[in-house]
């Protein structure tokens, strides 16, 4: 009996659409696809595209303040954010539609409703259709989490970010994370006074302990009031706002609160489970180096499988399963030496090792600078960059580059294109360095800072 699909996805996020578009429009794929939300996923419509787009508008009083003490006759108004989100909302439809554009001219047939599994190549839409297919990929993404603490259905998640009516005058952010740190800047940006909340020693844990300092140092310097190791226990509806209790016992009032407290794989509901496909401890699809579940014919692709959860590596996997099932060319995601930025105020940028795992590996050098950037120490800013680069002593290949200050993001993207070729901190220093640039203390780092044998 022939299948009503060669490849049916459960997921219109970035890797689900690749892996779509990809199997139909190059390998000639009998392709669904079934989205119960907007085109686009987490990144497009909830996420990186939407956030960056806050990230940009916040960091407006501060370039315009720069423009005031550069000479210029600046005379700036009240940020209106109601304009703001219709010039948002309008831009997350048009990408939108250009997903979907994309996948009707390569041949992909949408459909707009829930999916579920009936049987390792059955799929049961809430419509009440059921489709065949001799391949299913999942790519259902992430969730947002939120910790069961009394109150906690006052505050809301990163999804509802981007609708709020208003925006707050006083508000609590709850986790440590990017995301959390993220919007910790947006809203200082936007004239909020910001508390951040996180139960650990340090926010941003997993990056650079020097460069994500660099960040906290920012970070407070800017008016955010972060406090570590200060877990939020309960929220409570006050005459005037909402009031959070931490750890200690101390009460703050804010108008609102956000739990930007992790994401959790989005399986709930799939049947997944009672098809033998093998869950881990978060609710991640176990997959092996192919994206294969333990089902054969069921795959998964994206932060659903808790791998690396970053839109780009979702593409590629998408991307690789398309090209192994239906081009003939049998590939395997990279994982190895993925990059990686934050946005916060200043930017982190990240790819490789960090000091610390170069210290627990031995045998490393560490090279650093910090210096105050020409364009805001001539408005009297006390704005620093951290360049950092982490090298084997005996190889001397460049293990790790991490970058603190303004648009380290689009520094790190072509730093790591170095660092995943292999170069060497002599290659590095043979680079004659782009005079006025931050970017030039990355070639003219001679001497390490500090060193790490062997233990």
């Amino acid at each position: 009996m022939p299948f009503d699909y060669d490849l049916f996805v459960i997921g219109g996020g970035s890797g689900g659409v690749r892996a779509a578009r990809i199997a139909a429009a190059d390998g000639g794929a009998r392709v669904g696809l079934a989205e119960e939300s907007r085109m686009g996923g987490t990144c497009v419509i909830r996420g990186c595209v939407p956030k960056k787009l806050m990230v940009n508008a916040s960091a407006y009083p501060k370039a315009m303040q720069d423009a005031a003490a550069y000479g210029w006759d600046v005379q700036a108004g009240a940020f209106d954010w109601p304009k703001f989100r219709r010039l948002l909302g309008a831009e997350l439809t048009r990408l939108e539609n250009a997903y979907r554009g994309t996948l009707k001219n390569a041949g992909v047939v949408v459909h707009d409703a829930r999916a579920s599994l009936a049987d390792a190549h059955t799929v049961r839409l809430s419509t009440g259709e059921t489709f065949t297919a001799k391949h299913i990929l999942i790519a259902t993404g992430g969730w947002p989490f939120v910790p069961d603490v009394p109150g906690a259905g006052l505050g809301i998640t990163s999804n509802e970010m981007f609708d709020l009516e208003n925006l707050p005058r006083r508000a609590a952010i709850v986790g440590g994370g990017y995301i959390a740190s993220e919007f910790a800047c947006i809203l200082n940006g936007f004239g909020t006074q910001v508390t951040q909340y996180y139960r650990g020693p340090q926010i941003l844990r997993g990056f650079d302990d020097e460069a994500r300092g660099h960040v906290v140092a920012g970070m407070v310097a800017a008016g955010i009031d972060i406090r570590s190791n200060a877990d939020v226990t309960r929220l409570d509806r006050s005459d005037t706002g909402i009031l959070v209790t931490d750890l200690t016992g101390a009460q703050t009032e804010v108008d609102l609160v956000l739990f930007a407290t992790g994401r959790r794989p989005n399986v709930q509901g799939l049947g997944l489970e009672a098809l033998g496909v093998a869950l881990g401890q978060q609710g991640e699809v176990i997959v092996n180096a192919w994206s294969q579940t333990a089902v054969p014919s069921i795959y998964a692709v994206g932060d659903v499988t808790n791998r690396i959860n970053l839109t780009p590596v979702a593409i590629r996997e998408g991307h690789a399963l398309a090209d192994t099932l239906f081009r003939a060319q049998p590939s395997k995601a990279d994982h190895e030496l993925a990059a990686s930025a934050v946005f916060t105020q200043p930017e982190l940028g990240a790819v490789g090792m960090t000091e610390e795992q170069g210290i627990e590996r031995g045998g490393v050098q560490v090279y650093t600078a910090t210096f105050r950037p020409m364009k805001t120490m001539f408005v009297g800013r006390p704005d620093r960059v951290m360049m950092k680069l982490i090298v084997d002593a005996q190889t001397r290949v460049v293990l790790g580059c991490h970058i603190v200050g303004p648009e380290a993001g689009e520094m790190i993207q072509l730093a790591a294109i170095a660092v995943k070729m292999g170069a060497t901190k002599e290659d590095f220093d043979r680079t004659v360095a782009v005079h006025p640039t931050m970017a030039e203390e990355l070639v003219t780092m001679r001497k390490p800072t500090r060193m790490h044998p062997f233990l």
